[in-house]
């Protein structure tokens, strides 16, 4: 009989839902995930409509949610899985092909988590995976503020914007400015000299106050709002 594992039982793992109408590419992320035992592959879709309802079917951690589909695109997609709220734990990383698309920016705008390249190394890969299934959003990568950046000088910040705000208090809207430059929580405590867990608890309220769904929808309402503009700081 063997003895039990000191370290307890190990962790579930993160399930996928590969979305992509080029069945060669989900070929390749499946063979990719089939590899690593912590990532498993429950659903496969050609299009939107398929991937809403292989994510309505299987709940997944993550969904791989190509851009640029058939009949219903990525971002559409991405907007209904984000809208359900029996689907508010299942995170969307977009896939693009290109660095800098207007697409990418709707696509954080109705909920995405981030988005990746598909030429991305496969060890990045898989690592952007398990942050993401673990609440985070891939905001470290500079490509993804230029993305925003970009397209928020292309859009006036709102006329209510100061009026959105208005729930925050001084603080969280300091937190949320330094959130939209890119900064982790240990960052923004340094910065405003209190601890990563205190930081963290200031975007957390900012995030329910609001009513985003993560970091990444944290830094749009930042621009859109006029909290912070285009080549700031």
């Amino acid at each position: 009989m063997n003895a039990p594992d000191a370290n307890g039982p190990a962790p579930a793992p993160v399930r996928l839902v590969l979305a992509d109408d080029q069945t060669v590419v989900r070929a390749g992320f499946r063979a990719l995930f089939d590899l690593t035992g912590d990532l498993v592959v429950v659903a496969e879709a050609a299009d939107g409509r398929q991937a809403v309802e292989a994510v309505r079917t299987t709940r997944p951690d993550v969904v791989l949610m190509d851009i640029r589909m058939p009949g219903l695109d990525g971002i559409e997609a991405t907007r209904r899985i984000a809208a359900d709220p029996e689907l508010d734990r299942v995170r969307v990383i977009m896939l693009t092909t290109y660095e800098v698309n207007a697409y990418v920016f709707e696509a954080l705008r109705h909920g995405a988590a981030g988005f990746l390249l598909k030429d991305i190394d496969p060890d990045e890969l898989r690592a952007a995976v398990r942050t993401v299934a673990a609440g985070q959003s891939l905001l470290a990568p500079a490509v993804t503020r230029s993305v925003i950046e970009e397209f928020a000088r292309l859009k006036a910040p709102e006329a209510a914007g100061a009026e959105r705000l208005a729930v925050l208090t001084e603080r969280e809207r300091e937190v949320m400015a330094l959130v939209a430059a890119g900064l982790a929580n240990d960052e923004i405590g340094r910065e405003l000299i209190m601890s990563p867990l205190t930081a963290k608890t200031h975007v957390s309220r900012a995030m329910t106050k609001l009513g985003a769904r993560d970091r990444a929808q944290l830094v749009i309402l930042a621009y859109e709002t006029g909290l912070v503009r285009a080549g700031e700081r």
